[in-house]
């Protein structure tokens, strides 16, 4: 593992090394394209989507 120096993100080293795996086998590969799915797809729900503020008064 990437130990985090100085301003390294430590989440982000550890996601590198992650990458940096070569997979084995089919079954490997997948797990490992599974991982970075999931990584991807809770990065999309980490991000706020931007609502409206502006409510009418009736």
């Amino acid at each position: 593992m990437t130990k985090a120096k100085g301003s390294l993100d430590k989440n982000l080293s550890n996601v590198i090394d992650d990458l940096a795996q070569t997979p084995v086998n089919s079954h490997q590969a997948q797990q490992l394209n599974q991982d970075a799915n999931d990584r991807r797809h809770q990065d999309a729900l980490n991000h706020d989507q931007p609502t409206d503020l502006h409510h009418q008064r009736s």
